[in-house]
């Protein structure tokens, strides 16, 4: 196995007296899609918002290609190549795609916004990622269908040249056919070398695009799975807190 691109050893995170994360370990690889689960409150949004850099860590310790890191702000996680899809998309129905793409990062030649070299560069990452479905990069968001608008927020982190994706709850609220669609880009996005964390209730698409998969449960990290090597009873027993990796939970309130 290579070295992963993110490792967390021992994060914790409060919130006046109550503990959200209790000493989390994670591993996050290059070219694998990484599920994130757990029931609400397990500290599945905490540890993401670590990453991101809105909500530091109070401790522990956060490994970049091997490199240890600070991540104080979201602009620190960004320098690193952290990008984060939430799942509200923040994209603005009144632009095109291109505008959407390069929103707050707009490219400038001589005091004037370069549309050419925008639009240029938007359709590359589309194409990149295989993506077919757009008539043209100028529609406007609001024309799109839920699975269009996910992609074009996974293009945007992928267009600032993103060595990892965190895609929160990407295939809420879509069909079954758009659901389908999001799924193909995320392993194709993983194929071209990025590391994806998926942040889902939903398993039926964690089992279908992830390689690992790691179990929150009350702040804890009670498992680390290989996808081909556990079963959908056995993660909902995780999930639940029924079942839990003893080595893990133990190394984690150590």
């Amino acid at each position: 196995m290579a070295n992963p691109t993110i490792e967390l050893k021992g994060i914790r995170k409060s919130f006046g007296p109550v503990d959200v994360l209790k000493g989390v370990d994670m591993q996050v690889f290059a070219g694998k899609v990484s599920a994130l689960v757990g029931d609400n409150g397990a500290g599945k949004s905490t540890l993401i918002k670590g990453l991101s850099g809105a909500q530091p860590y109070d401790a522990g310790e956060v490994f970049f290609d091997g490199s240890p890191v600070a991540i104080n702000s979201p602009k620190d996680a960004s320098a690193l190549g952290i990008e984060v899809v939430y799942q509200d998309l923040a994209l603005c129905e009144n632009l095109d795609i291109v505008q959407n793409m390069f929103l707050g990062r707009e490219e400038v030649h001589q005091g004037m916004l370069n549309q050419a070299e925008m639009e240029k560069h938007a359709a590359a990452t589309l194409g990149s990622l295989s993506v077919r479905t757009m008539k043209s990069v100028r529609q406007k968001v609001s024309s799109l269908s839920g699975g269009q608008r996910q992609t074009v927020a996974i293009a945007r982190a992928v267009l600032q040249k993103a060595k990892v994706v965190i895609l929160d709850e990407p295939t809420a609220a879509l069909g079954v056919a758009q659901t389908e669609q999001v799924l193909n880009l995320v392993r194709r996005l993983a194929d071209s070398g990025v590391a994806v964390i998926i942040i889902s209730h939903n398993l039926a698409d964690v089992f279908q695009v992830c390689d690992y998969i790691n179990v929150l449960y009350l702040g804890t990290m009670t498992a680390q799975l290989e996808t081909a090597k556990t079963n959908h009873p056995d993660v909902v027993a995780y999930i639940t807190g029924t079942k839990s990796d003893t080595k893990i939970a133990e190394e984690s309130v150590a």
